[in-house]
């Protein structure tokens, strides 16, 4: 093998400065991979054969996909390079899919389908989330290939397109083809930096799950006047069952919902941490959520209880009638619960005995969202304390080391279900407006992510070849 560090990360920011980055990202942002669309199977595939296998072959992987066993889901990419059977393998990891364009919502760019930069900002759907940042990844291993000749290391690395769904069928394609997914370690990007100009370790997510809650007292509204104080009015009834879940400042009242006791590495890797999603992020409220907590804590080991939509009768046409039903689409995130697979039964025992046993649980509501397990790597993994070390000597300075991502996301099936320590080194930032219109990513930020990738696999491989 030849070649230095350094050079590696001039290719790497030679490849932001000189426009290639841009050029491919605008490719792949152009390409309408909406999987909350049904049936959009073909957009999806083409985001594998147009950008994902061409981009891998170059560089000398070999390419496999896997059909997804869900009906109308987008298959699954493997790209594969194994040097030496011997040498450890890293699976990395990105998905293509994208949630809705809103096309009509955006005051950024060029909408969302035509990456347009304003000033240090990449406008366009999914470059955040989460096709910017597995495209830094791809480059970063190719820039370590153009100046090492190899990588040092095994590597194989997943494109999912259905993440922003639950990322269906991919836990049933790894589990029967495990064999062809095994590594030592699972390096990837996806979510938030804690603050833009600071390189951040995740080592997991947070759980998500969403369920309804709906109640139906009677066949259509009666009049408010005849009516009203005479008849229940379902709206307060579930407004007063959402207190009694989580209070006015948003504290969490059910007992095995709380967040149980955090490792002593987590706490310590949390001392100090704060919280920014640089401009135009909203203002963090110091009195919501769980008590005793510092705002890194909060979201970063701890459980929160949200109200996503809340209706009950037609907020835009309101009528002078009670309502015959009421229903809130509601999300619990979780750093971890006593036992997680009691959530639901746990919130109708709590509903039960507060006397709301009229109202009902969906826990498969129709606009449900993406669903996911809690799943993490303890701080003190030998992996983490290596990969920390290469950040920390491409920075300059120590990355913030996150016990989990505020986010939700598939950790579990590599944590668990393959059994290696996963570390997420995230290349976007908080205020990037994912999930909303004008999603962008920050070109500064992305040619730091160029950087400390570039060394990050360089010294894998160096360390390999000693």
């Amino acid at each position: 093998m030849s070649g230095d560090r350094l050079s590696a990360i001039a290719r790497a920011q030679h490849y932001i400065d000189d426009g290639l980055f841009e050029s491919e990202l605008a490719q792949r942002v152009a390409i309408k991979s909406e999987s909350q669309i049904p049936n959009n199977v073909g957009e999806l595939r083409a985001y594998l054969d147009s950008q994902m296998i061409p981009a891998f072959e170059q560089i000398g992987f070999n390419c496999k996909l896997f059909d997804n066993p869900v009906a109308g889901c987008g298959p699954v990419l493997l790209a594969r390079r194994i040097e030496d059977e011997r040498l450890p393998t890293v699976l990395g990891y990105g998905h293509g899919d994208v949630i809705l364009g809103q096309d009509d919502q955006w005051q950024k760019g060029e909408g969302p389908w035509q990456l347009k930069r304003e000033q240090n900002r990449l406008y366009g759907r999914g470059t955040a989330d989460n096709k910017a940042q597995h495209t830094i990844n791809m480059a970063a291993l190719r820039c370590v290939l153009e100046e090492r000749g190899l990588l040092g290391f095994n590597a194989r690395f997943i494109i999912e397109m259905g993440e922003e769904t639950g990322s269906p069928g991919l836990r049933e394609i790894i589990t029967r083809n495990k064999r062809d997914f095994a590594a030592d370690v699972f390096i990837a990007s996806d979510g938030p930096r804690v603050m833009p100009e600071q390189p951040t370790l995740t080592l997991g997510s947070r759980g998500a799950i969403n369920f309804d809650l709906a109640i139906n007292l009677r066949d259509g509204a009666h009049h408010s006047g005849n009516w009203g104080g005479l008849i229940a009015d379902p709206a307060i009834i579930l407004a007063n069952a959402l207190a009694s879940i989580a209070n006015e400042k948003g504290q969490i009242q059910i007992k095995d919902w709380l967040t149980p006791e955090r490792s002593k590495a987590v706490q310590a890797a949390l001392v100090g941490v704060e919280v920014s999603g640089g401009d135009g992020a909203p203002e963090i409220d110091p009195e919501w959520g769980a008590p005793g907590l510092t705002p890194a804590e909060k979201v970063y080991s701890g459980n929160s209880f949200a109200v996503l939509a809340l209706t009950s009768g037609n907020p835009d046409k309101p009528v002078n009638a009670i309502s015959p039903s009421a229903r809130a689409h509601c999300q619990l995130r979780y750093f971890a619960v006593p036992e997680s697979d009691r959530i639901l039964s746990a919130l109708r025992d709590h509903l039960d005995q507060n006397g709301f046993d009229m109202i009902e649980i969906d826990a498969n509501p129709k606009h449900n969202g993406a669903s996911f397990p809690a799943a993490r790597t303890e701080p003190d993994d030998p992996w983490v304390e290596r990969v920390k070390k290469s950040l920390q000597q491409t920075n300059q300075s120590a990355p913030v080391v996150l016990p989990s991502m505020g986010g939700s996301i598939c950790n579990d099936l590599f944590t668990d279900l393959l059994g290696v320590p996963a570390i997420w080194v995230p290349h976007s930032y908080t205020g990037c407006s994912q999930h909303a219109p004008d999603e962008h990513v920050l070109l500064p930020l992305c040619r730091n992510a160029m950087e400390i990738m570039a060394g990050l696999y360089w010294d894998i491989g160096k360390a390999e070849a000693v």
